[in-house]
């Protein structure tokens, strides 16, 4: 019953929220919808729920944990979206591309798209069986193209197109790769394992290793696709760079992660079928290739939401590391899985602020947010040493835990170039982001104070409190269920 509840709350919502007319209304529902999808969530940590569909639908530890990432960061959105939304309605475009353009209730499709996105990534979090999880993860993407789009600019069309064009591909060959694990899990008498992760664990044995690989390969490429791993992360800067900040902030912070998902179960077949050393590999290989891209991209550019953009494709490459390393950096890639989307979901919500202030995306033009912005400019100076995994912000913890697993496995060449890569992004973000705080805001920036409301700060402070928080304690449930999750991901046999 707690997992229906938990897909239709947000889905109803989404559905009512197209057809109510007054745009208070709508925003009240976005955060009561947030607000009880959280308590929900909150419920499955104290009492797990009991599977639906004879197990195709189920939270096992793994979906928790991403479960408890989306509703937290919806909240969050939801909260900020009230303000954002008013100010953004009201907002005059003589000379600004980027204000929404109403007049046929834009917003009620965006308040919608988004309820029904926050329904989309639920499902995925649950599902147990691939076509499931499949349709899920290509559901994201229908949903959420709409909300890329809202400011209804050349740029935006763009950014969706691409985003609608090579999601297509990689879910695409993600199917392919269903396929193949069906034909993987084929028995001698031509029965074949329900492609249930439970099913297919528990018959690990059984399952044929090249067929498997294949199959791992494509799950690979296409959801890696969604993830954002390079090469197939070329929609992402557009994406996340046109779409309004709070959308940004749930394409970083949870949309990402469903990607990653999709990989950590095909990994937990693996895992039971002994043969992770192939995924493995390429994960490591993937992870480094994506950090080396965010370097090179990173620095010099001149873009706040590209450069923001493109440190998620590093973390990503993070997540893929950890993974790949196994061991103890399982544990690590799950629990930066967390702490990145806090840090990255503040920061976008905080771009949001500095975009609506200044109307300029760029570096360049964007000075003194300290003095225009303070609480704002706090958080993003605060928010550029946990995007860049300083102590004590809980991104250090988590990346210093995969440094550890290297270390410990003897892979002294993917150390050097961990910490090598992660010394280049630092500089590229330390000079982006502290060249915008500091410096001397011109006349007409001075005189732009309203930018920053209690509203827009609460979201981005709270989520920054919280990152900063898991450096320095870390729960012990939240402990357990990391563990518990980072488990499956280690081979059962000998």
């Amino acid at each position: 019953m707690l997992l229906a509840l938990l897909l239709l709350l947000p889905t109803v919502a989404g559905l009512s929220a197209v057809v109510i007319r007054a745009d208070e209304t709508r925003r009240a529902l976005l955060v009561l919808t947030a607000l009880l999808h959280f308590g929900l969530t909150a419920m499955t940590w104290i009492r797990p729920p009991a599977p639906l569909l004879e197990g195709w639908l189920w939270l096992d530890a793994v979906g928790r944990l991403f479960l408890l990432i989306i509703s937290l960061l919806f909240l969050a959105i939801a909260v900020y979206g009230v303000s954002y939304l008013r100010r953004e309605s009201h907002a005059t475009h003589t000379d600004f591309e980027e204000a929404f353009v109403f007049g046929d209730a834009p917003e009620a499709r965006f308040t919608g798209c988004l309820l029904l996105f926050c329904a989309a990534m639920t499902l995925v979090t649950m599902s147990q069986h691939f076509g499931i999880l499949w349709v899920a993860i290509e559901a994201t993407t229908l949903v959420s193209a709409p909300l890329i789009y809202f400011h209804r600019h050349h740029r935006s069309l763009e950014a969706t197109w691409k985003y609608l064009l090579l999601c297509s591909v990689g879910i695409a060959l993600a199917l392919l790769g269903n396929f193949f694990l069906a034909v993987a899990a084929t028995q001698s008498d031509g029965t074949v394992l329900p492609l249930v992760v439970g099913d297919l664990v528990r018959g690990g044995s059984q399952l044929h290793g090249a067929w498997l690989n294949a199959a791992f390969l494509l799950f690979l490429v296409g959801y890696g696709t969604k993830m954002g791993l390079a090469p197939f992360h070329t929609w992402l800067p557009d994406a996340h760079s046109e779409a309004p900040s709070m959308v940004s902030a749930l394409l970083s912070g949870a949309l990402l992660n469903c990607a990653f998902l999709g990989i950590v179960r095909v990994m937990q077949v693996c895992a039971a079928a002994g043969h992770l050393a192939f995924g493995r590999d390429l994960l490591v290989s993937f992870g480094l290739l994506s950090m080396a891209v965010a370097a090179v991209f990173l620095v010099g550019q001149t873009d706040y939401k590209r450069l923001l953009a493109y440190s998620s494709v590093e973390h990503m490459g993070i997540l893929a590391l950890g993974v790949g390393l196994g061991g103890s950096g399982n544990f690590g890639a799950l629990l930066h899985a967390v702490n990145h989307s806090l840090t990255k979901g503040m920061l976008f919500l905080v771009a949001g602020n500095i975009l609506s202030a200044y109307q300029s995306k760029s570096t360049v033009e964007v000075r003194g947010v300290l003095r225009v912005l303070p609480i704002s400019g706090f958080l993003w100076v605060g928010g550029l040493f946990a995007m860049t995994g300083s102590p004590p912000f809980g991104t250090f913890l988590s990346e210093f835990i995969i440094l550890k697993a290297a270390l410990e496995q003897g892979r002294t060449g993917v150390a050097i170039a961990y910490l090598v890569f992660l010394a280049i992004i630092f500089v590229g973000l330390a000079t982006a982001v502290l060249g915008m705080a500091q410096g001397t805001p011109t006349e007409g920036q001075r005189r732009i104070p309203e930018s920053e409301s209690p509203w827009t700060v609460l979201s981005p402070a709270f989520l920054g409190v919280l990152v900063l928080l898991l450096g320095l304690y870390l729960p012990p449930l939240l402990r357990q269920t990391v563990q518990e999750a980072a488990r499956t991901l280690e081979s059962s046999q000998p």
